[in-house]
């Protein structure tokens, strides 16, 4: 992935103040094919447990920065911190957006005083209501949420359709360490796809 990374800042594709956006997603695992399933009438058949991915995407060139795998159905915000250390340490980040799924104060403020991102734009989770925003980094979205840099957090939806078009969202892989392999093999060919287009 570095050397992925190496060649797009020698075609200028990534810019001197790099956005990404963190999103996550599930893949299939199981057996059957979603055409099977649907021929037999079970149309609502699904896996109790799945390969979650949680992807940080460059938004400017739609490459994969990183993915975090780990166990579906489960709460986004934990993974924030892992994937965006990950993807920091790869691509130096100037600013990072994500959705409500995110939204935790911590969240913020690992972004931002312990990697040294300048802007965190994550979209408040109201929690039930319009409640107002009382620690420092939230407060900041309450008041003046930038709605306008936010609307590039599409980058990252993109990126993962197009992931699961070009390469499918079924996993071969039958155990949760051969499924992880394939994952980061299927990154690293959605960005090569991207690179040779």
């Amino acid at each position: 992935m570095d050397a992925v990374f190496g060649e797009a800042r020698s075609r200028q594709l990534i810019e001197a103040r790099p956005e990404a956006s963190i999103d996550s997603t599930g893949f299939d695992a199981g057996s059957r094919s979603s055409h099977y399933a649907w021929r037999t009438g079970q149309k609502r058949y699904q896996l109790r447990c799945w390969p979650k991915l949680t992807l940080a995407c460059h938004n400017a060139s739609h490459l994969l920065i990183d993915v975090v795998v780990s166990d579906g159905p489960s709460q986004d915000a934990p993974f924030f911190r892992p994937i965006l250390e990950k993807a920091h340490a790869r691509l130096p980040l100037d600013r990072v957006l994500a959705d409500a799924g995110y939204d935790t104060e911590h969240n913020h403020a690992y972004a931002r005083e312990n990697l040294g991102i300048r802007s965190s734009v994550i979209d408040l989770n109201r929690r039930g209501g319009k409640r107002w925003a009382k620690t420092k980094y939230r407060r900041q979205m309450y008041q003046q949420f930038q709605r306008v840099v936010y609307r590039q957090r599409v980058q990252i939806e993109s990126a993962i359709s197009r992931l699961k078009r070009r390469l499918t969202s079924s996993l071969r892989g039958r155990s949760r360490v051969t499924q992880c392999h394939e994952i980061h093999l299927r990154v690293l060919t959605h960005d090569l796809l991207l690179l040779s287009g």
